[in-house]
């Protein structure tokens, strides 16, 4: 009897938060770093929004990827100063108070005692959390991130970004690893992208990309198939193969 293996799909979604982005004046680093570990993880990141330092805008864009994905990770907006207004965005989209979560506040205070530097208030705001929030540790700088429902609250700065990630990652639900292999092509997208999209069509199961190469001569393409099936996979890459094999060179164009 053959062994039937079940397929587990979990999905994500990334809110970006910060003028500074949309500006240009900071140049995002977690996203790819978030996309490739999930990725590792099994879990697809299907949708990426960046919005301003808007409690409206945080809260639209907020409610609509937590009903449509399993999960979401904020970054940005959880700092000491007036314009860290994600917890408070947060709160509202979930329909609960934002307030100083108790022990959050003793953590901090006991890292600026042992620092010798006073707690201030804009300090004392990185302790406000929804209530109800669960921490998400922070071994670079003290200040909690925090999980509400579906959501991940991490911080903006890469390095701290990257640590609250290293500890939710395996509380996670994983999905189901998605596979890749790649075909190294010769040719332009223009001289193989009819046959290519019939190829696509006819193998449903997995996702095929191409992506252009230009050499300073001449254009080439690297196509790259992904999907959770490697059997699937397989099959695509030999009607690939089979494709190229089938190109003649007097055929060919000079370009994409």
């Amino acid at each position: 009897m053959t062994e039937l293996t079940t397929t587990v799909t979990v999905t994500a979604s990334a809110l970006a938060i910060g003028d500074e982005l949309l500006s240009g004046r900071t140049k995002d680093k977690n996203i790819g770093h978030l996309a490739e570990m999930l990725t590792a993880a099994g879990i697809d990141l299907l949708e990426v929004r960046i919005v301003p330092d808007d409690e409206a805008r945080i809260v639209e864009a907020l409610n609509a990827l937590r009903a449509r994905y399993d999960y979401v990770f904020t970054s940005g907006g959880i700092g000491p100063t007036h314009d860290d207004i994600t917890a408070d965005a947060v709160a509202k989209a979930f329909g609960v108070n934002c307030g100083h979560d108790p022990d959050a506040l003793a953590l901090l205070s006991a890292h600026y005692a042992e620092r010798g530097l006073e707690f201030t208030e804009a300090r004392r705001r990185m302790a406000r959390m929804p209530e109800g929030s669960r921490h998400i540790a922070n071994p670079v700088s003290c200040a909690p991130g925090f999980i509400i429902g579906n959501v991940h609250v991490m911080a903006g700065v890469p390095s701290v970004f990257q640590a609250m990630l290293d500890n939710v990652l395996p509380t996670l639900n994983a999905g189901t690893k998605v596979l890749s292999d790649k075909v190294s092509c010769p040719y332009g997208e223009g001289d193989i992208g009819d046959p290519l999209s019939a190829i696509a069509k006819a193998h449903p199961d997995v996702n095929i990309g191409s992506y252009p190469r230009f050499s300073g001569q001449g254009f080439s393409t690297e196509i790259v198939i992904r999907g959770r099936d490697e059997s699937a996979i397989g099959a695509a890459r030999i009607d690939i193969e089979s494709m190229l094999s089938t190109i003649r060179p007097a055929d060919l164009t000079a370009t994409v």
